[in-house]
């Protein structure tokens, strides 16, 4: 099996198009670069089909050195056959692998070696044999100064025994089916740790049991989680007397030696017990928390994407204020690129509650530094400074906000608001961060570890480094499908670009802050260390907005420019005429500019992008009213119908916001009449949804909440 094969099985598209892929990758083209300007190429394949092709090639490549290191181990220990090396050549299968190299595989001391040195292999291949029922006569000629008595002599050999049974392929290969598929697991409280602080979240798993292939996701790793903190127990097990009959049936030829199918036996069950349902218990154990993992992750992703690509507000000015009591209001007024014009701390709310000078200030602020709209964090006191805010006249009618301030304190507390704002306090950073987060999501949020941002489902418990790797994609995704403004971007922002990266960011800064703003692409190429590559995969995704040539503030590839100057000259018009006139691009044939280097996918994106060029795919904001008798979770009704607002979305169900500190679960069973495969076929994160109460747990803080109206 070669690659393409091998990638072929992963990911259903042609061998043309992995082959492509293949050569763009191999290239160093980008993800971002390839979807959108060589869909010819690739056959248009979109962002998930070539990320795909790209992470099959490395298993593929993994496979391969994996198999190398295996082949070259064995030949040094003088062990390989030309039946052992076929059969690695052969499996593509990495724990096939690791089943074939397992007699070979260096490892500490065990029983089985300690026999052998004794002697005793012999009289285990004599049991194995199945041809003699007089152990006893068999086991004398084996005594030797390392052992004593027949006894131990026959012990010695069901060890050996038992390691063969352990490192036989067939019966791995059975068991791990086995486990695959009939396998349970179940959790037991441990009962020291019952009363304890934090144990009663897991209280659900104090006495748990369920198929293995039947568990969802988020308990697998909520039970996981219970079990890594010490609250429960947790086995995975298979019915064990099926699984010893199995065995014996599988190694026990001749039962009519009774005293040798014994012997066999008790090595059986010793192989069952010390080696093989340890070692496959935990192999299928692993292989479902990654397939939870994998699940979760695809949640935090598709969370993630929703939450960066949400509606902005735009480049308008914006009152912030990080909402709180005792410490009062932080408010900052900010410009329409997110600039720190002026910082305040008001005391609306309870002890001081000095709400006439608050309010007095608010105003103050809104007309001295011409505010468009206001960012209340949905922190604590979120409420009371909305309907302090509702209560203030203002001279103009201006839009009032509640941001999620879900990582807005990893952010305030992280190098890159320090280097922002050195001179200021995390209150202020704080403040900033909730109202640029209303003026741009996308370009706030790549500054936060996207851990911190609360839209997932157990993402401390899964592989980090797939996380990181799947969000990291998420975000670069996102910013190249927005494209980027060169002359403002942070250096966070910059960095996800297609082919830039965190060096290539900083040195673009630093040459925006000596040099002066960008007027121009091509002035990117007299970035330092900025090649002709980088140039290539990054020009598209950035917009130079006051641009002396127009096509600049489009996603229009600069290698198309002279392209698109042809289409404008075939229509005796300037560019800039041509740009954004339906009726003259509608005279335009597709196919008459087709050519080696720009297929029909080229041309027909093309055509779209200078119908709208550079054109947010991102709808704009709107403003929620939650319902205004609403001031905390002893306020709500069961029964009574409130707006809401998606917040998180879970594969059991989703959290909506309506207007309270603790945020509801709709259950997916509540989100529709009928049956629900998939929450985000329903909603999506930050959509404006009704929801009727269904139950209020006032200890535990709870709320369930219904979209069945």
């Amino acid at each position: 099996m070669n690659q393409i094969q091998y990638i072929k099985n992963q990911v259903s598209v042609s061998d043309h198009s992995i082959q492509k892929t293949l050569e763009l990758l191999a290239e160093d083209c980008t993800i971002p670069f390839i979807a959108r300007y060589r869909k010819d190429k690739t056959g248009n394949l979109d962002e998930v089909q070539i990320e795909q092709i790209q992470k099959s090639a490395t298993q593929f490549d993994t496979i391969i050195k994996r198999k190398e290191s295996i082949l070259a181990s064995i030949e040094e220990q003088g062990q390989l056959n030309d039946l052992l090396k076929d059969k690695i050549e052969q499996s593509y299968d990495l724990v096939e692998l690791e089943d074939l190299y397992l007699p070979f595989k260096k490892k500490r001391k065990t029983k089985a070696d300690t026999a052998r040195e004794s002697g005793l292999e012999p009289l285990a291949k004599i049991i194995m044999s199945q041809k003699t029922d007089d152990l006893a006569f068999s086991a004398e000629k084996f005594l030797n100064s390392k052992v004593n008595s027949s006894d131990e002599a026959l012990q010695g050999a069901r060890d050996i025994i038992a390691e063969w049974i352990n490192e036989n392929i067939f019966i791995r290969k059975a068991l791990r089916r086995k486990f695959q598929r009939q396998s349970e697991i179940s959790t037991k409280v441990v009962k020291s740790k019952k009363e304890e602080e934090g144990a009663q979240k897991f209280e659900q798993y104090f006495e748990w049991n369920e198929p293995l292939f039947k568990t969802a996701s988020h308990r697998l790793l909520a039970m996981l989680r219970a079990a890594n903190e010490g609250f429960v127990k947790l086995n995975i097990s298979i019915d064990k007397e099926e699984a010893l009959r199995f065995i014996e049936e599988s190694v026990i030829k001749n039962p009519n030696h009774e005293e040798t199918s014994a012997q066999i036996k008790l090595a059986i069950a010793d192989a069952y017990k010390r080696l093989l349902e340890p070692a496959i218990s935990n192999e299928i154990l692993q292989e479902y928390k990654l397939k939870a993992d994998l699940q979760s992750i695809g949640v935090f992703s598709e969370n993630l994407s929703q939450l960066l690509l949400a509606a902005p507000l735009g480049e308008k000015r914006v009152l912030a204020i990080d909402p709180g009591f005792k410490t009062g209001c932080k408010v900052v007024c900010i410009d329409e690129n997110g600039n720190l014009l002026y910082n305040e701390t008001i005391f609306p709310h309870a002890p001081q509650k000095d709400t006439a000078m608050a309010s007095k200030k608010i105003r103050s602020m809104a007309n001295s530094y011409k505010v468009d709209a206001i960012a209340i964090g949905n922190g604590t006191a979120s409420r009371e400074t909305e309907f302090f805010i509702q209560k203030t006249a203002f001279d103009k009618p201006i839009q009032v906000f509640v941001v999620s301030e879900a990582g807005a304190s990893v952010y305030s507390a992280s190098k890159i608001a320090r280097d922002e704002f050195p001179n200021y306090d995390v209150t202020v950073r704080g403040a900033v961060s909730i109202g640029r987060r209303l003026q741009d999501p996308l370009a706030e949020l790549v500054k936060i570890d996207p851990k911190s941002i609360g839209v997932g489902q157990y993402q401390h418990d899964v592989d980090q480094t797939l996380l990181k790797q799947e969000l990291d994609q998420v975000v670069m995704r996102s910013v190249n499908k927005v494209g980027i403004n060169l002359n403002t971007a942070s250096h966070s922002l910059l960095s996800y670009v297609s082919g830039i990266g965190g060096k290539l960011a900083e040195n673009i800064v630093k040459y925006r802050a000596e040099n002066g703003a960008f007027t121009n692409r091509k002035e990117l190429k007299k970035v330092p260390r900025l090649g002709e590559k980088a140039y290539q995969q990054a020009a598209a995704f950035v917009r130079v907005l006051n641009s002396d040539f127009v096509l600049d503030n489009s996603a229009v590839h600069p290698e198309a420019y002279p392209l698109v100057e042809k289409m404008a000259k075939d229509l005796k018009v300037k560019t800039e005429e041509l740009i954004g006139n339906k009726e003259l691009i509608a005279l335009l044939d597709s196919k008459k500019y087709t050519s080696d280097e720009f297929g029909i996918h080229y041309i027909q994106d093309l055509l779209k992008e200078l119908e709208k060029p550079g054109l947010d795919p991102r709808k704009n904001a709107k403003v929620l009213e939650f319902d205004p008798s609403l001031r905390s979770i002893n306020d709500v009704e069961v029964g009574k119908v409130y707006n809401g607002i998606v917040n998180n979305i879970t594969n059991f169900g989703c959290f909506v916001d309506i207007g309270i500190k603790e945020s509801g679960l709709v259950h997916i069973s509540q989100l529709k009449e009928g049956f629900v495969s998939d929450v985000n076929e329903i909603v999506k994160l930050h959509q404006h949804v009704e929801v009727k109460v269904l139950e209020v747990d006032l200890n535990k803080k709870r709320l369930q909440l219904s979209m069945i109206l």
